[in-house]
This record gives structure tokens, C-alpha cells and sequence, in this order.
């Protein structure tokens, strides 16, 4: 019988440097079994990147995946210099499928972290973990540099930066390895006091042969106890930033996927890439015995689909299979999931328990009573979802919402789709976010949620006011990131919805909302900057406006000059868009986006946007009457360093597209057109299958890398609106002569030609279903009248 194919790698850690400037003496790379870093460059080559990225990017595809995460690591990362991390990000985004998402990150120990740099990663699309274990006699206890010295103080520097409102956005979270014989209150305190998005708790890597320190006088189960202490003190704060251990076990409790190698049983999907280019299984391993990790192969030789077969990696994504029967049989095995596969060595076999078994079991048993304590409370109190949406253990096609007739189906085959249609679409996203919100809140493991009360309540007496807000584009974004396992993805934006939700409403509603990284977030609102001293506001909507009292005292609102509204241009016709500048969730768009704009800036896109509209209106009337029915919102993103023009649709954000202002109001109304092709198919892909999602087979077109089938249906829907939009441009100088007519006909034959055969492509490609040879249909019926068209 043939094994199923393993599933593809998403998440890879690059390594940019092989040594370290401190000497931490529980670090598994340097004091640990392991001596592979002895014989290895150390700083990677520019051979080296562009070889693994030109893997990443075959790999991703290949499988048509829509994401990756590349974390640069080291060693220290910092000591590889900025033209590393330069070139690195480089070749990354010029590897990847267009359609796939880079999310770049550098772990550090924060020592040599300097403005500079953070500048750089801002440009670069790069945010920053660093590592912390807590206050300053818990960090030195470990993290000190060779001579002795304290670490502390250039690390809390580091973090105070990317603090900074300018680099706030680049601040990925703190990573803590725990130490029983430190005090869990200090170090949660301390962590908590920097404010970060997420925080990661690691046990100390350590096998049977190297058990872990437990101090004398903790129990039999000190990491959990300790653990649970955090896990008390964080429940008490109100949950204010993720962490991935807590969150993991909280939804496999409740049905869901965990988050992290360490818990759970889904399999494991990271690839180690070494700066002499060898494949590397997990670098945990590195503390069962000297060569545990390797693979044997590298990215000039062996691709990543034959680093997915190795045994070794084969091992790490059995499941329940691949565990001991000790662990097969425990009432906990789908939490714990065994614990992490370097912890379960022992006598040259991972065929045991992990060494921390008795604090798996604790701690798992630990939240679980606290989950059911927290569901008997909110079953007494009787709390209820928006809409008495039942929270599903994950979103389905068939809540997306009322269906197509068969004109509107016809209508959206041919690239086009009036008013009414994208109006349907649009309900259905909105039905299909209520369901992912409401599997958010029933997946949290909150005892109850005075905002998800608040948002019940005002859907039951203003539900135009919860629609309002949910349709905002971001709202789903978060919830699919948060559903999807991300471990940056709290619950704050949940009080957040409340918050705006009661503003919209005016009764006078309060919800309390956390303050995130010294901002309140309010969404399809805007922003308040308060500092990083505040830790939430008790936010009012009344009939007049919304007002805010924060933890310090301080009552304030839009009035605020602190206050960032979301701006909105209004285009004529009664159509208005948001030009959405402040919303965290912008981030979603595969391409950095802009900071906020100053008035100059905002005026220029007010101006480019009301041109650009009128242009669509006229000359692409057949695809502008669906974009003003559901387009809400356009996210400036950053230009190119290159000059290319670039624009995005983010996947889970309808309604929303990304764009760089480009040269000028017609290249403008182009974007605009191009990108809500792409808007309107990821609303119909959730409705209906239009291809087989597990063919594997690649395809060339439109001069890209070669694309999975999915790719190639967005490029040829896409494409539609190009060729309509330079065989417009052709009609417009038919008889002229000059520079601009010259391009519009070269374009115009440029794309009609690419099209043209991407849709022959994906007719033939033997992975459509019924409705999707009906879209192709329809696509090859909108190409065949600018076949006929003359140029002259």
C-alpha cells in the first residue's frame, strides 16, 4: 500500500550566523550534544540564500501554499550584518509564488539590536522576537555573556526600541525558557511590563540521559507548577498577549489543532536550513546526541519535498502513531502529544515518554479543570454568540450564506458580476465571518467575555450597528489567524469589536479593551496613541460619540489630538471608500504596508482614487458596477525600492485590496480592477470547489514560475480585467498616435496573448470540477471579442 505523501514544509528556520555573543549555559546549540557548528561558515553565503530561496519558493509552488514563515536564526542572527538581511529578504519575495505570503522574522538575543537595524527590518518587512527569561535575576541566572557580565540591560534596551511607535509594528514577542528555581510571579510580571504581543514559554531542552535541574522541595512537577502559576497570574490580567503554550492546550481541550511542535499531535511542518546549506531536522534535537538533527542533504542537491520523506521528519509527523504505548494510552494525548521528540530520548530510542511527563500531565490537567470551572460559570450566566451562531469546530462552505442564482453564477464566469451579485457575495463573507468569530470565542476557553455578551446583546437590538463592524475586511483576517493557530493573534481585538460595535450602536454601552503595544484599537474607527503605560480603556458609545476612560484616569475621545480617524474618500454617486491606514489587521497584504499618511499624502490618494473612479466608471463599466457594490477599503502599501508597481488582495480580508500608489490615476483604476478580480474569486472559492485542491501538478503561465492550478485560475481572472482595461485603452486612442497610444497597444497585445493561452491552460488542465470548466467558459468567452479587436 502507498504512504500518503507528507505534508508540505511551511515554516523554516534559516540560519544567517553560526556563533553567538553571549554564552548562555543552558543554550542546546553550543552546550548541548551537539557539535555540528564547529565545522560550519559562520555567516551564511549569498550562494547559500539564493538557493534555499529558490527551494522555498519551488516548494511553495508546488504545493500552492499561501504562506510561509521564515524565521532568520542563528547563532545570533545580528552578527551576520544588514546586507544578510537584505539580501535574504530579497531573494525570499523574488522566490515565492506571487500569490504566497512571506512572513519574515530574526530571532535575537537583542544585544546588538540598534535603531538602525530596526529601520532596515522595517524596510525589509522583518519583525523581531527576542529572548527574555524574565527580570534580571531570573535572565542572569542563564543569559550572561562569557566573561560573566549581565545581559540584561542591553536586552531590555532592545526591547524598549521596538516599543518605539516607529518600530512597534516590528515587535514579534518574547521568548522565556522556563527555570523552576525562578520565581513565576517576578518573571510573568517582568515580561508582562514590556508589553509584548506574545510571549513563549519553553521548557529547557533535556532528554532521559540529561534530565532537567528540579529543584528540591517543588513537587514532582515543578515546570508545571510553575507554568500554572503564569497561566493564574495571566488569566487574572485579562489574557494580555498570546501565549502559544496556554492557547495550544486550550484548543486541543476543544477540538482544535494545537499550536506548537511541543503540544499536540498535528505533524510537524519546519525545515532547518544550516549556513552551509545542509537540511536540519528541529534544532532540539541537538540535545539528544551529536548529529541528531542532520538529514545528510542540502539545498543544492535534494529538494525540500525529499527533506519531507526523511525518516527523521517522517517520525515527527506520525501522530499517535509515532508515539510510545505509555503515551497512546493517556487520557491526555492529544494535548500533550507525547511532548516534544527531542524530550522523549532515551538509550538511542524517542520510543518513550517525554522526560517532562509528569508536568505535561499536571499542566494539562491543571487548565483543564480551569476550563471546565470557566464553562460551568458561563453555562450559569448563559452566555450566547452574535446571532446564536453556533460555534462550529471550524468555518464550512455551508455557512457562507444565501445562495447564487444561475444568471449571477453566469455573470461571475465571465469575470464580471454586476451590483447585485457581489452584494450576495458579500452577505455570504459576512455569515461565514460571524461563524469564524464565533468558533474564536467558543475555542478561547474564557470563563465569560463581557465582550462577546456585549456583542450578543447589540445583535439582538442593533444589528446593523455588529454588521457594521464585522464587514470591516480585517475582522475576518484576525479571526482566520487566530483560527489558523497564529500565535500573535490574541483576543484583544475581540473587546475591540464591542468597543466600536457599541460606538456604532450609541445606547451608552462600556466595554473594557485592552490597550495594545501603548495604542487603542477601535475597528473601522481608527486609532488612539496612548503610550505604553496604559493598559486598557473602558470605552463608551453614546448617542454623541464614543468616549474613553483609561487605567490612569485620563477621559478622552475623538476630540483627542492623539486621535487617528480612519479617513474616507467619497468617490461620487453616493460610493465612498476607507483609505485604511491605522488598522493592525492591514497587515494581512503580502507586502509591508505604509505608515500613516500625512494630510499631503492622503490628499494625493483622495485625488489619484476619485480620477481612478471615474476612469473604471467609463471604460470598464462591466467591472466597475461589482467593485463599488463591494470594494470598502484600499490599504496603501509601501513602494517598491525597485519601482515596480505593487498591489494585493489579502485572502481572508473581502472588500479590502492593498496597493503602492502607483504613477498615476490610470495605472490606479488598472490595480484597483486587477486586484478585486481576485477579491471576488476568494469569495466564490468559499463557497464552491472549482478544482481539485489536492493536485499537486504545476503550471506555466503569464511568464511566472510554474503554479499550482489554483494559481493559475486567480492569474487568468485576474487577467480578464487587464485585458479589458488595455483593450479599452486601445479604443480610447484609436486613429492617435504618440507615446501613450504605443503603449496601450503593446500592452493590450501583451496581455491579450499571455491570457489567451493561460485560459486554454487552465481549460485543459484535467483539474477543474463542472463549475469550474463553467468559469473557464466564461473566461474563454470574455477573451474571444478583444481577439477580434483591431489594434490600429
Amino acid at each position: 500500500m502507498t504512504s500518503p505523501p507528507p505534508p508540505p514544509c511551511t515554516q523554516f528556520v534559516l540560519k544567517v550566523h553560526s556563533r553567538c555573543d553571549l554564552a548562555c549555559d543552558h543554550c542546546y546549540v553550543y552546550e548541548h550534544a551537539d557539535t555540528g557548528w564547529r565545522s560550519r561558515p559562520r555567516v551564511v553565503g549569498e550562494d547559500v540564500l539564493a538557493a534555499a530561496a529558490g527551494r522555498i519558493g519551488e516548494h511553495a509552488a508546488a504545493h500552492g501554499l499561501t504562506g510561509v514563515r521564515v524565521v532568520l536564526h542563528g547563532g545570533e542572527p545580528l552578527l551576520a550584518g544588514p546586507e544578510v538581511f537584505r539580501r535574504t529578504a530579497e531573494l525570499l519575495r523574488a522566490a515565492l509564488p506571487e500569490v504566497c505570503e512571506l512572513d519574515l522574522r530574526v530571532h535575537t538575543n537583542g544585544v546588538r539590536l540598534t535603531p538602525a537595524l530596526c529601520e532596515l527590518f522595517d524596510a525589509l518587512g522583518i519583525r523581531v522576537g527576542i529572548s527574555l527569561d524574565g527580570d534580571r535575576a531570573a535572565n542572569d541566572r542563564h543569559r550572561r555573556f562569557a566573561d560573566g557580565r549581565s545581559s540584561h540591560p542591553q536586552v531590555l534596551r532592545a526591547v524598549a526600541l521596538l516599543r518605539e511607535p516607529r518600530f512597534r509594528h516590528l515587535y514579534a514577542g518574547l521568548l522565556c525558557t522556563v527555570d523552576a528555581a525562578n520565581d513565576p510571579a517576578a518573571v510573568y510580571r517582568a515580561l508582562a511590563a514590556l508589553e509584548p504581543p506574545a510571549v513563549d514559554f519553553l521548557l529547557p531542552h533535556a532528554t532521559w540521559e540529561q534530565p532537567p535541574d528540579r529543584p528540591a522541595g517543588l513537587g514532582p512537577a515543578p515546570y508545571a507548577a510553575w507554568l500554572l502559576a503564569v497561566h493564574a497570574l495571566w488569566e487574572a490580567d485579562g489574557r494580555p498577549f498570546a501565549v502559544r503554550t496556554f492557547d495550544s492546550v486550550h484548543r486541543t481541550l476543544s477540538g482544535l489543532s494545537g499550536l506548537t511542535e511541543a503540544l499536540g499531535l498535528e505533524p510537524v511542518d519546519l525545515v532547518v536550513l544550516e549556513t552551509d546549506g545542509t537540511y536540519e531536522q528541529a534544532d532540539s534535537l541537538k540535545t539528544a546526541y551529536d548529529g541528531a538533527p542532520a538529514t545528510g542533504m542540502d539545498v543544492f542537491r535534494h529538494s525540500l519535498d525529499e527533506v519531507a520523506r526523511h525518516p527523521g521528519m517522517a517520525a515527527r509527523q506520525s501522530g499517535l502513531a509515532g508515539l510510545s504505548p505509555t503515551c497512546r494510552a493517556c487520557p491526555v494525548v492529544r494535548s500533550c502529544g507525547g511532548g516534544l521528540y527531542a524530550h522523549r530520548y532515551r538509550e538511542g530510542s524517542f520510543d518513550h515518554p517525554s522526560v517532562y511527563c509528569a508536568d505535561l500531565r499536571e499542566l494539562v490537567d491543571g487548565l483543564a479543570a480551569r476550563a471546565d470551572r470557566a464553562a460551568g460559570a458561563a453555562g450559569a450566566a448563559g452566555a450566547a454568540g452574535p446571532g446564536g451562531v453556533p460555534v462550529p469546530a471550524a468555518p464550512a462552505a455551508d455557512l457562507a450564506g444565501p445562495g447564487l442564482s444561475e444568471a449571477q453564477l453566469d455573470e461571475l464566469a465571465l469575470g464580471l458580476g454586476g451590483a447585485g451579485t457581489v452584494r450576495a457575495l458579500a452577505a455570504s463573507q459576512l455569515s461565514l465571518t460571524r461563524a469564524m468569530l464565533a468558533a474564536v470565542h467558543g475555542s478561547s476557553g474564557l470563563a465569560r467575555s463581557a465582550a462577546w455578551e456585549l456583542l450578543a446583546e447589540l445583535d439582538a437590538t442593533e444589528p446593523a450597528a455588529v454588521d457594521a463592524v464585522f464587514a470591516h475586511p480585517y475582522v475576518r483576517a484576525w479571526a482566520a489567524r487566530r483560527l489558523g493557530g497564529d500565535p500573535d493573534a490574541g483576543l484583544g481585538p475581540l473587546a475591540e469589536l464591542a468597543a466600536a460595535a457599541a460606538a456604532e450602536a450609541g445606547r451608552g454601552d462600556t466595554v473594557t479593551v485592552p490597550v495594545r503595544e501603548g495604542i487603542l484599537h477601535l475597528p473601522t474607527l481608527g486609532r488612539l496613541v496612548l503610550g505604553r503605560g496604559v493598559r486598557e480603556a473602558r470605552v463608551t458609545g453614546g448617542p454623541t460619540g464614543w468616549r474613553a476612560r483609561t487605567d490612569d484616569g485620563v477621559v478622552t475621545g475623538p476630540d483627542d489630538p492623539r486621535w487617528q480617524p480612519v479617513r474616507r474618500v467619497g468617490l461620487g454617486a453616493g460610493r465612498v471608500l476607507a483609505l485604511e491606514d491605522v488598522d493592525p489587521g492591514r497587515a494581512a497584504h503580502r507586502w509591508p504596508v505604509a505608515d500613516r499618511l500625512d494630510e499631503a499624502e492622503h490628499e494625493a490618494w483622495a485625488g489619484d482614487l476619485r480620477t481612478a473612479a471615474d476612469l473604471l466608471d467609463r471604460d470598464l463599466p462591466g467591472y466597475a458596477e461589482g467593485l463599488w457594490a463591494g470594494l470598502t477599503t484600499v490599504t496603501p502599501l509601501r513602494p517598491d525600492p525597485a519601482g515596480h508597481d505593487v498591489s494585493s488582495a489579502a485572502r481572508q480580508a473581502f472588500g479590502a485590496v492593498g496597493i503602492a500608489r502607483p504613477a498615476g490615476p490610470p495605472v490606479l483604476a488598472l490595480l484597483l480592477a486587477h486586484e478585486f478580480q481576485h477579491v471576488k474569486l476568494g469569495a466564490v472559492l468559499d463557497r464552491a470547489e472549482l478544482y481539485d485542491r489536492g493536485d499537486t501538478r504545476v503550471f506555466k503561465a503569464f511568464g511566472l514560475t510554474p503554479r499550482p492550478v489554483g494559481s493559475l485560475f486567480q492569474a487568468v481572472y485576474a487577467h480578464l480585467a487587464v485585458t479589458a482595461f488595455w483593450g479599452t485603452r486601445v479604443r480610447a486612442h484609436r486613429g492617435t498616435e504618440g507615446p501613450s497610444a504605443a503603449e496601450a497597444r503593446s500592452r493590450f497585445l501583451h496581455w491579450r496573448g499571455l491570457t489567451d493561452e493561460a485560459v486554454d491552460l487552465l481549460a485543459a488542465s484535467g483539474a477543474l470540477t463542472p463549475l469550474g470548466h463553467r468559469f473557464a467558459a466564461g473566461a474563454r468567452a470574455s477573451v474571444d471579442p478583444w481577439l477580434r479587436a483591431p489594434t490600429g
